[in-house]
């Protein structure tokens, strides 16, 4: 008879837990969100996120100049315009918000990963992610026009000097039509990271007050996952693979640690995680009440995303993180 195993054995001391952790959180790991908006000397809080800012473009050199001092490997900017239109002009203009941000980071910090949010919601009139027919008020995007304007700011980003596109408007055959602009354009070695998994989430909340992008009528359920839906996630993920992804991400993260989970069963490409808002919002709001201990929940949360297949993480606790695993 062999000694009945005792897994208490491994666990006594915080030198042994350590050398048998299955999965470790790193710096390495994480990408850090921020919000352009026109201007300088601006820092504007976000009043459901706090510690998150909307940040004039000499303002988003510095954070990003501390994301790298802290060891974090790249960034995802989104834009808001001075103006919005019905064409979303802000996205795709070579003079865009974005398009600005990224190459004034690119100057600065040569060697941050700067990664642009491909999608329209923040530049329409209406706040929807793509086009809609004039007078229509119910929110039924027209799929094809809209892949036209994708391309067209995947494009102007490239040009601007972004080293990963990351569409994010859940249109169908998105990633095929950038993946053309691109390599028509001569960017056939940019990598596209899919939005491949993005659900119709409550949990965006504070992201719209972020990013000035709530929907003015209707909503983003008839281009957006169903909530109850896993299968479907799969066979998006294989679409895009198709069309030439090259990383994969599913938004949000906490309440679809399955989805994740089986997005890395079914591929071999980079998985990410959108840590969104609402759950950095709830957070912040129970430590801020002394419900929770911030660093322990964050950092439990953090290597939750990894151990359910995530390799990496969008998060806006990355630089707390990073600190607190510095200790």
């Amino acid at each position: 008879m062999f000694p009945t195993h005792r897994p208490r054995r491994l666990r006594k001391s915080d030198p042994l837990r350590r050398m048998v952790r299955e999965n470790q959180l790193t710096a390495n790991d994480l990408i850090y969100p921020l919000f352009a908006v026109p201007g300088s000397s601006i820092a504007n809080e976000v009043t459901s996120m706090p510690g998150v800012y909307q940040l004039s473009i000499d303002k988003i050199v510095e954070e990003a100049k501390e994301v790298r001092d802290l060891g974090i490997p790249a960034v995802i900017l989104f834009g808001i315009p001075e103006d919005k239109d019905n064409e979303a002009t802000g996205a795709w203009h070579d003079c865009g918000i974005v398009q600005k941000a990224a190459t004034a980071i690119k100057e600065a910090v040569s060697d941050l990963v700067v990664i642009a949010d491909t999608c329209l919601c923040e530049y329409t009139a209406h706040g929807h992610c793509g086009y809609l027919e004039v007078g229509d008020l119910t929110g039924r995007v027209l799929n094809d026009p809209t892949l036209e304007l994708l391309k067209k700011t995947a494009v102007s980003q490239a040009q601007a000097g972004v080293d990963i596109i990351a569409p994010s408007g859940m249109m169908d055959g998105f990633v095929q039509a950038i993946r053309q602009g691109l390599d028509e354009a001569g960017f056939t070695d940019l990598p596209i990271l899919s939005y491949a998994a993005k659900y119709a989430s409550a949990y965006y909340g504070p992201f719209r007050d972020a990013a000035e992008s709530a929907p003015q009528f209707g909503d983003r359920r008839t281009y957006q996952m169903d909530p109850g839906n896993g299968t479907e996630a799969i066979k998006e993920i294989e679409l895009d693979i198709a069309e030439g992804a090259d990383m994969l991400m599913v938004k949000p993260a906490l309440a679809y640690m399955d989805i994740i989970w089986r997005v890395k069963e079914a591929t071999n490409l980079p998985v990410a995680a959108y840590n969104v808002s609402g759950e950095y919002a709830m957070v912040k709001a129970a430590a801020s009440k002394g419900w929770v201990d911030e660093e322990k929940v964050v950092l439990e949360t953090l290597t939750a995303f990894k151990r359910s297949g995530a390799d990496l993480i969008l998060t806006y606790h990355a630089k707390d993180a990073v600190r607190w695993l510095q200790g």
